[in-house]
């Protein structure tokens, strides 16, 4: 999985570009030579740390981080580190959210400012209208990136290795499994799962690892999980299911129903969200 995506080449990419920023400090000024440091240092943690996965949000603050680093470099030496701008129609390449665009435009605008004293006039125009143009194509394909990465989150496991699927996948399943258990007489029962926001992907691990390989595993919502569970009888799946919770955090609320049991016509994943009440069960211990 990781050399499909080129998650190796990317890591190997950044830990490259930290090197060369760390040597470059050696000839540097103070002031530039600190922002050196936080860039190599902060290409060096990314590359650490990466891991791929279809879960990282186009809103986090590493890339505001990046513009700010961006930024930061020009202004410490723009007469050293002019050439660095042509770097801003790359970062407007990543999808992200509305404020961040902003942010990276008018930090981009500064850097030009910052350089433009150091061009005449023609050269400082014609700078100016190559990185618009270049930002307008980048744009571009950061909106093309995210339509194609909205169809393909639809179909593809949320974390690599792991039986864990987007919510649609589960309102597509439920017919077929409906069909399927039966026509082989197999009892089979919707498993809910509520729990905190910042357990959520971690007991979507631990779910995953509890169930069998051809059971699916589902992310609702920023909270709620759900599993399509197989067993022989009632009797065997209840024991499952007090096993299954019992490895999940302490704190969580539980909903199961029988397959065979649940009306598809007009189900949406929002009335699956919303646990019964009088069938709920708490586990608070």
């Amino acid at each position: 999985m990781q050399s499909k995506y080129k998650i190796r080449l990317l890591r190997a990419n950044l830990i490259t570009a930290a090197i060369v920023l760390a040597l470059w400090t050696y000839t540097a000024q103070p002031v530039a030579a600190l922002a050196l440091w936080l860039s190599a240092g902060w290409l060096l943690v990314t590359a650490l740390l990466l891991d791929f996965s279809h879960r990282r949000s186009k809103g986090l603050s590493w890339q505001m981080l990046t513009g700010v680093l961006l930024l930061s470099l020009i202004a410490a030496a723009p007469e050293r580190h002019s050439f660095l701008i042509w770097a801003w129609p790359a970062m407007f390449m990543l999808p992200q959210n509305r404020w961040v665009a902003t942010f990276n435009a008018f930090a981009a605008l500064l850097s030009w400012l910052l350089i433009a004293p150091l061009l005449t006039l023609p050269e400082g125009l014609l700078l100016l209208a190559a990185l618009i143009t270049l930002g307008v194509l980048s744009s571009a394909k950061a909106c093309q990136l995210i339509d194609i990465n909205g169809s393909v989150r639809k179909r593809l496991r949320l974390i690599p290795g792991f039986n864990l699927w987007p919510s649609g996948q589960l309102l597509r399943d439920l017919s077929r499994e409906q069909t399927r258990s039966e026509r082989e007489a197999i009892y089979a029962e919707l498993l809910i799962i509520q729990v905190k926001r910042h357990q959520l992907w971690s007991s979507a691990q631990k779910l995953c690892n509890l169930t069998h390989s051809f059971e699916h595993v589902y992310r609702l919502d920023n909270q709620t999980l759900a599993a399509l569970m197989l067993s022989n009888n009632s009797k065997e799946a209840t024991h499952r299911r007090t096993l299954l919770c019992a490895g999940l955090p302490e704190k969580q609320h539980t909903y199961h129903q029988p397959l065979m049991d649940i009306e598809l016509s007009g189900l949406s994943v929002e009335a699956l969200v919303q646990l019964p009440p009088q069938q709920r069960e708490d586990k608070d211990d």
